[in-house]
């Protein structure tokens, strides 16, 4: 137990002074919208609250949690949405914590009837931190396991502004983002003699949605959403590739994530984990539960997956209720 206190506290040390750090993703991004783009403000037409979270890799001591609370409001007399996001990571043995608050503003351009593009921007501030004396180092054990070490600390609490920006466009049927986090690169190292570029994150995501064919076609509120989730941070990318099944109040889907294409350097195929998802949606409530099945080298036996929550809840005055009516985001729910 010791041993891997001391592995993980080592990682966690050197991830946080010396390398590109990357950001947590959800495998429900779409039940966190305004985390994924902030062009997403404001989308539901209605006021809408987000809370997801995330427990990666619980086999494994110190795994990665995460956690975000999300609130967008629409203002359909400036054709503007406004959002605010707040977000909570911990990660490491030595408790490795991150928390981001961030602002987002996006405004709705009708190209012609029932398509739409809304451009966006969004600021925000980060602090990260690490507790000194949740670490464990080699002196601790040679002496007998002592409770404090002798080992200078040098770690201090960080904070940095951070911006992003994003667009959006869409129609009853499809929907295609574009949005790029961390326009300024912040410094978020934690040693005050050493640089951590956060690098900035591209992401590209859309999808089509479809009914599903059945006696009453045109009554029918069955529907087949296939979507997609390409993100690119510094040296690395992922894909995210996914169908849905919406027959309400049910939805059931089925994501694989992965590059096959692209070798990782180390003789074995470039994939991470096939995720399966299921959600309910009420008039006002989604409620989401998604379990990531480890395929990669490091195998669900030995990491536990990845499970996560989300639950979204949305409400309106008269007007903005008569509007969601009329225009629909035909984006997926989880």
């Amino acid at each position: 137990m010791k041993l891997k206190l001391i592995i993980s506290s080592l990682l966690c040390l050197l991830w946080a002074s010396s390398t590109i750090a990357q950001d947590s993703q959800f495998t429900q991004f779409y039940a966190a919208p305004t985390y994924l783009n902030p062009a997403f403000a404001g989308t539901s037409v209605q006021n809408r609250l987000a809370i997801n979270g995330r427990n990666q890799w619980p086999s494994i001591a110190g795994g990665w949690q995460t956690y975000n609370f999300a609130f967008d409001h629409y203002a359909p007399s400036i054709n503007s949405g406004f959002g605010i996001l707040a977000m909570h990571e911990k990660a490491g043995s030595g408790a490795l914590r991150s928390n981001t608050v961030a602002l987002q503003y996006t405004y709705e351009v009708p190209i012609r009837r029932d398509v739409f593009f809304l451009p966006a921007i969004q600021f925000g501030y980060s602090n990260r931190n690490i507790n000194f004396n949740d670490l464990v180092f080699s002196d601790q054990i040679i002496r007998d396991n002592a409770e404090n070490s002798l080992e200078t600390n040098g770690i201090q609490p960080h904070g940095f502004f951070d911006m992003g920006a994003g667009a959006l466009l869409f129609s009853k049927k499809y929907w295609f983002g574009l949005a790029v986090h961390h326009l300024n690169e912040p410094n978020e190292s934690l040693f005050p003699q050493t640089v951590s570029i956060l690098a900035r994150k591209y992401s590209a995501h859309g999808g089509y949605r479809m009914k599903m064919p059945g006696k009453f076609y045109n009554r029918s509120k069955n529907y087949i959403v296939a979507a997609f989730n390409y993100k690119q941070q510094g040296d690395f990318n992922q894909l995210d590739l996914g169908a849905y099944v919406e027959t309400e109040p049910f939805t059931f889907g089925l994501w694989y994530r992965g590059l096959l294409a692209k070798s990782n350097g180390y003789g074995y195929l470039n994939q991470d984990a096939v995720a399966l998802l299921v959600g309910i949606n009420t008039n006002r409530y989604k409620i989401g539960y998604s379990y990531d099945l480890t395929i990669s080298q490091l195998g669900s036996p030995n990491s536990g997956g990845a499970h996560e929550i989300s639950i979204q809840y949305e409400w309106s005055n008269k007007r903005n209720a008569r509007l969601a009516k009329r225009r629909i985001v035909p984006c997926a729910k989880f």
